[in-house]
């Protein structure tokens, strides 16, 4: 039978048997070079406590300095953004990013309509050329709302609430021309005229008629009438009611009636 070797005498299992991780030592993943020179490092430390002949030992601290040397150099490396990839991992893929500027509101646009539908015409230069994706539409029963993205390095947007009248969103829809945009808006009443595209654009215009009150003197809304053409009216026009208006009053003064 083999005699035990001696207490604190290195086998040959000591050089080729790496020490088992301790139960609450962490296990760090696996492949990396700086984990791999850490288990190298823990390795000559374990050896080199179980030395006793002084050429192993010098040995064993000469690998360690090294060790420990080219830990330190990684670790340099890492904190300046100069690690070496792991083993096995690919480096990310770089994605440009979109570059998209600010959003334009869309303002200048032209209607029109037939039985069935309401007819919105915009122009917008190269759209046809940006993907499909990029021209987005919604509608609801009493409004729509189009947005095209990174035209240009631009958004464009034109939202229009309050419709004069309800639309059918299942029947309406948008199509991409040549540097035009046409939103169809169908008619949920059919063969009904509009005459304006919004109802806000509607009170708008009945505000500005000029109001004519049957209880209210007859001259008081000739009166507004004439000031409602002087307002709206150029210099010639303007010179000419302010003449009959001299001449009015000139002949009122004389008692003379006539107008």
């Amino acid at each position: 039978m083999m005699p035990s070797p001696a207490r604190g005498t290195l086998t040959v299992d000591d050089f080729t048997r790496a020490p088992e991780p301790s139960e609450n030592q962490t296990v760090p993943f696996r492949n990396s070079p700086h984990v791999n020179l850490q288990k190298d490092l823990e390795e000559v430390k374990v050896l080199l406590e179980k030395a006793t002949r002084k050429r192993i030992r010098d040995a064993l601290t000469t690998e360690k300095s090294k060790v420990e040397m080219e830990i330190k150099n990684k670790m340099q490396q890492k904190s300046q953004g100069k690690a070496e990839p792991l083993e096995n991992e690919k480096p990310a893929a770089v994605v440009a990013p979109i570059t998209t500027g600010y959003t334009v509101k869309i303002s200048n646009y032209g209607w029109d309509q037939s039985d069935k539908f309401v007819k919105i015409y915009i122009t917008l230069s190269g759209v046809h050329q940006v993907p499909t994706e990029n021209v987005q539409m919604q509608f609801t029963e009493r409004s729509f709302d189009l947005l095209v993205k990174n035209l240009n390095g631009k958004n464009y947007s034109m939202i229009v609430n309050n419709l004069l009248k309800p639309i059918s969103v299942e029947g309406s829809s948008k199509k991409v021309k040549t540097d035009t945009i046409l939103i169809l808006c169908r008619k949920k009443a059919e063969n009904t005229r509009w005459d304006y595209l919004t109802q806000v654009e509607k009170e708008c215009k009945e505000k500005e008629k000029p109001s004519y009150d049957t209880e209210t003197d007859p001259s008081e809304g000739l009166m507004n009438v004439l000031k409602k053409i002087y307002e709206d009216g150029d210099d010639d026009m303007k010179r000419t009611i302010n003449k009959a208006w001299v001449e009015s009053r000139e002949k009122q003064a004389k008692g003379d009636t006539e107008f």
